[in-house]
Order: structure tokens, then C-alpha cells, then sequence
């Protein structure tokens, strides 16, 4: 008997539930949709986690990448908008620093593509900006050489071609390379180019339109220490002459022990907004020989040139408003700017005037060009 009333009485008490859970859905339906959606859930969840009570969900994989996403979406809508410039800019220190962590291979594969000219003796490339010529590195064109010649020599595995550094350039500049293919042709290439017998053409953009517009700046240049807040060393002019007291003549003064004869022609190919597209040609080879002449000299330094457009200070290069309205730059962002210095001519030793090499311009040296409005000739190579 008193097991037939507690039967009745668990049915009574399950019909209750039964009966108030179909209340609240029916209340819940009466709501919308998306309210008995909620609850089935919610009462789902419950069911779940009783057993567990005391620990927390966890986050699916899914729903965790969903989150990732929508926090990037979120962050890229609220940064503010990149000017042009500097979007150009950060675009070429991003492929700099790819060409700088790439694997040897890869490299070699890249300058590979900018071969501009080969024959027996020598191989002109094209160097990429911020790749250095010489080093220890495996991310230094010299130390990629053995591989770059053979893949010119079609991978052969018995191949004994090599690939010597000869004529480089600074890690910032651009342009023409020249590599031998044995140790002769690089004694005989480094001695023409010492008696000044291999020619080299340069265009830089620089800051100033230099006055006269063509001529020979000879001044010799010497390595001298910078004091003051932050010691450091730069090349500077070392005159062998100077200006009377009385500002009507010159007189001319010893030359220093220390000092390297140094000699830059240069030609103005255009200007404006207060820029010039100038033509460079150095007869000697010193150490930072085209900028500080530029910059000192004749007081145009080049663009990007950061160590050489302040004598006193290491600081970001300081522009013209009317230059940085043009480049649409804040100057706390010149900083940025890459060294426009492009080795745009080289003649081959031994060869005739019509085997010059050109090698084109960086795209990031066209869009500045574009920006200043400054026009070049031979226009048509450069497309």
C-alpha cells in the first residue's frame, strides 16, 4: 500500500514538471522564437554541465578563431589610416628585411632574375635595396655567389664556374654590380678602376637644387670625430683652400696627411619642389664620397641620406614643409625614407661606348620621382 502511494506520488510530482516545463515553453514561444531558442539551449547547457558543475566550458576551436578574427577586424578598422608614402615605404623595409631572412637559395634565385649582363670574363645584376654586398652573412650577395653561378651555369653538378665580387655598392644603394668570373679579371677590373678607367653613373634625388647646375666638385675628404651628446665618426671636407679674411680671394692651405683626394662630376637633370634629380659620376672611390659632397659641398644632400643631412647629430633627415606637402609626409616620419642613390650606368672595361649596362630604376625611387614631379630622359626605359 504504502508502495503504490509513492509511485502515485512520484507520477503526481513528474506530471507537475512535465506540466510547467510545457508552461514556460508555451510562454516562451508566445515571446518569439529566439526566446524558446534561448531556453531549449540554456536548459541543453544545464543538462551538460550538471555533472561538471564546478568546472568551466570549454572554448571550442572554432569559436576561438572566430574571436581572433573579429579582434583583428576590430583593430585594422580603428588604426588610423597610412599615408601613401609611408605605406611605400614600410612595403620596401618589409621585402629589405624578406631579401635579409630568406634562405641562400632564395636569394640567389632573386638576383638571379636581375641579371643584366654576362660574357666570359665579368656578370653585371641589378642589387636590390637593403641587401649588403660583402659580409659573413648568408644574406650578403657575396656569400651567395657560389650558388648564384650555378644556377647561371644551369645547375651542372660537375660545373667548376664561380662568381667573384669585384665592383659593389653600400648596403642602401641600388643598381649595377659588377662580378668577375676569376681572380685575374678582378685584379685587372680593381686596377682600371683605380687609374679611374671604368666609368659609373649614378642619379640621386636630392634636397636643393645644386647651383651651377653642371660641374666638378674636387675636394678632398677626411674621416673626423663627432663630439657632443653622441660621439660618433663621419667623413667631412678636407679643403685645400679657403677664403681670405676679407671674403675677396682664396688662399691655399696645407694639405692634410689623412685626407683622400676626391673628385664627384655631376649634372642636374631636372628639378622642382625644391628637388633635383642630379647625374653623378665619381672619379675617385672614397668612402661615402658622392654623399658628403653632395651634402656638404654643395649643400644638397641627398634624399634618405639621414647620417650626412646634420653634421652634429644622428636624427632623422629634416625636410622642407613644401617637400614633405609634396612626399605627403610628416616629418616626424622621415625617418622612413630609404637613401635615393641608384647606380644607373656602368661601362664595361674594355668595351665599346655601345655596351654600356642601364639598369632600371626601384620602384620606390619612380614613385618619388612621380610625387616631386621630376621628370629624367630616356624616359621610355623606365616604364
Amino acid at each position: 500500500m504504502n508502495s503504490c502511494r509513492k509511485v502515485a506520488f512520484l507520477s503526481d510530482c513528474t506530471s507537475r514538471h512535465m506540466l510547467l516545463s510545457l508552461v514556460k515553453l508555451r510562454i516562451n514561444c508566445q515571446r518569439g522564437p529566439e526566446t524558446a531558442l534561448s531556453f531549449n539551449r540554456s536548459q541543453g547547457n544545464v543538462a551538460k554541465q550538471a555533472p561538471d558543475s564546478g568546472q568551466k566550458p570549454r572554448l571550442r576551436a572554432i569559436d576561438l578563431a572566430k574571436k581572433i578574427q573579429q579582434e583583428k577586424t576590430k583593430a585594422q578598422a580603428t588604426d588610423p589610416p597610412v599615408s601613401g608614402l609611408r605605406a611605400r615605404v614600410m612595403d620596401l623595409k618589409r621585402f629589405s628585411q624578406q631579401l635579409q631572412n630568406v634562405h641562400p637559395n632564395v636569394l640567389a634565385k632573386h638576383l638571379h632574375k636581375g641579371v643584366l649582363y654576362q660574357d666570359k670574363d665579368v656578370v653585371v645584376i641589378n642589387k636590390p635595396y637593403g641587401v649588403p654586398f660583402r659580409g659573413d652573412s648568408n644574406t650578403s650577395i657575396s656569400s651567395v655567389l657560389p650558388v648564384l653561378s650555378k644556377m647561371m651555369d644551369g645547375m651542372k653538378v660537375n660545373s667548376d664556374s664561380q662568381l667573384l665580387p669585384c665592383l659593389g655598392l653600400e648596403k642602401d644603394s641600388t643598381g649595377t654590380v659588377l662580378l668577375a668570373r676569376n681572380e685575374e679579371v678582378v685584379e685587372h677590373i680593381l686596377a682600371l678602376n683605380k687609374h679611374n678607367q671604368v666609368q659609373r653613373k649614378y642619379w640621386v634625388v636630392t634636397v636643393g637644387v645644386p647651383v651651377p647646375s653642371e660641374g666638378l666638385i674636387d675636394i678632398p675628404i677626411i674621416e673626423r670625430e663627432v663630439t657632443g651628446p653622441q660621439p660618433h665618426f663621419k667623413m667631412a671636407l678636407s679643403p685645400l683652400f679657403r677664403v681670405n679674411e676679407t671674403g675677396d680671394g682664396i688662399t691655399k692651405i696645407r694639405s692634410h696627411r689623412q685626407a683622400h683626394l676626391a673628385a664627384t662630376k655631376y649634372r642636374v637633370l631636372d628639378s622642382s619642389s625644391g628637388c633635383s634629380l642630379v647625374e653623378l659620376q665619381p672619379l675617385t672611390d672614397v668612402k661615402h664620397q658622392m654623399r658628403v659632397h653632395m651634402a656638404f659641398a654643395l649643400a644638397c644632400p641627398i634624399l634618405g641620406d639621414h647620417k650626412y643631412s646634420h653634421w652634429s647629430k644622428l636624427a632623422p633627415q629634416k625636410l622642407p614643409e613644401h617637400t614633405l606637402k609634396k612626399l605627403k609626409l610628416e616629418q616626424s616620419k622621415t625617418r622612413y625614407l630609404p637613401l635615393h642613390v641608384h647606380a644607373r650606368q656602368l661601362m664595361l672595361p674594355g668595351q665599346s661606348q655601345a655596351n654600356i649596362v642601364s639598369c632600371l630604376l626601384p620602384r620606390y625611387f619612380m614613385q618619388t620621382l612621380n610625387l616631386l614631379q621630376l621628370t629624367f630622359p630616356n624616359n621610355k626605359d623606365n616604364k
